[in-house]
């Protein structure tokens, strides 16, 4: 019986899961559908491969269709290499995706043509895909495709997510670009499809960085009079981490005090924050990004 408060509290956080991952995948769908590929540039990963040969066709349910097979292997990737739990986040956001793409209403907000509103639709749909790729990992989740992939070698290398986006949009690019040349003959015309997708692909990764930081890591550091209450506020705040105590003295007063330390990720951070100012103790505290973290720093799995 005493576990009851606990089994509701993990229901409600499952659901509250599965609620924001149908949201990821409804605002990807949304920007696929109204500002992506209406601007004609090429996705990352085997998106991109979709997209290419969608524009290349003009058939837009062709894109549909290998989008859904391309993820339907990965999502199969994802369920033994990532995680169970990952995977199923995963395919929910992927068949929200296809269903929204299938269901949502023709509309048009702005010109593709290079000469009227292309950028905007570049820019606002980059916005849209890097929010909705943030927001399915910060559930636990993903939109699919380089994210999949994202989460696996972040894992296992501690980069940021979005960093594999670009190793993923440079294969798919040089595949679109080649297609693009093939239906056109025109150099200028894929030049000008390079350009807006080398923006696309920048701001969307940019969004995904700064809001999921999960494998951005930051060394925070604090300057006190009693290292014994805020080692206990590490270990009760965050169980897995570990401190380092050094012994200092003021260089003005002579006093001494202690300095703790601790590695953390940036998804840790607001939590020890709040920890820290809960705790009352009047300490100074800093902390820094790192790089080059070893290999046997232990981030918890995404999924």
């Amino acid at each position: 019986m005493r576990n009851i408060p606990a089994m509701k509290t993990q229901a409600l956080r499952t659901i509250s899961d599965f609620g924001i991952n149908i949201i990821s995948g409804a605002l990807y769908a949304i920007a696929l559908k109204y500002f992506v590929l209406p601007s004609r540039i090429i996705l990352t990963g085997t998106e991109g491969i979709a997209s290419s040969l969608s524009y290349f066709f003009d058939d837009y349910t062709l894109f549909i269709r290998l989008y859904v097979i391309f993820q339907t292997v990965l999502v199969i990737f994802a369920f033994f290499k990532v995680s169970r739990a990952f995977a199923l986040r995963t395919l929910m956001v992927v068949v929200t995706v296809t269903l929204f793409l299938r269901v949502l209403p023709e509309l048009h907000f702005a010109q593709p043509e290079p000469q009227n509103e292309r950028i905007l639709l570049v820019i606002f749909g980059g916005i849209l895909a890097g929010t909705a790729k943030a927001l399915a990992f910060k559930r636990r989740g993903s939109t699919g495709d380089e994210d999949i992939l994202g989460a696996y070698f972040a894992m296992k290398y501690l980069k940021p997510v979005g960093a594999i986006s670009v190793i993923a949009a440079t294969l798919s690019t040089l595949f679109g670009l080649a297609l693009n040349l093939l239906k056109t003959g025109d150099i200028e015309i894929t030049v000008n499809t390079l350009m807006y997708t080398c923006i696309y692909i920048f701001i969307s990764a940019e969004m995904l960085n700064n809001l999921y930081r999960k494998f951005q890591i930051t060394l925070f550091t604090i300057v006190t009079t009693d290292h014994v209450s805020m080692g206990k506020v590490i270990r009760e705040t965050l169980s897995h981490r570990t401190y380092t105590v050094q012994s200092g003295s003021g260089g003005h007063s002579g006093e001494a005090f202690w300095i703790v330390k601790t590695i953390i990720t940036k998804e840790e951070l607001p939590a020890l924050l709040m920890a820290i100012e809960r705790s009352g103790n009047s300490n100074f505290y800093y902390h820094h990004d790192l790089e080059g973290i070893s290999k046997k720093y232990y981030i918890t799995p995404i999924g």
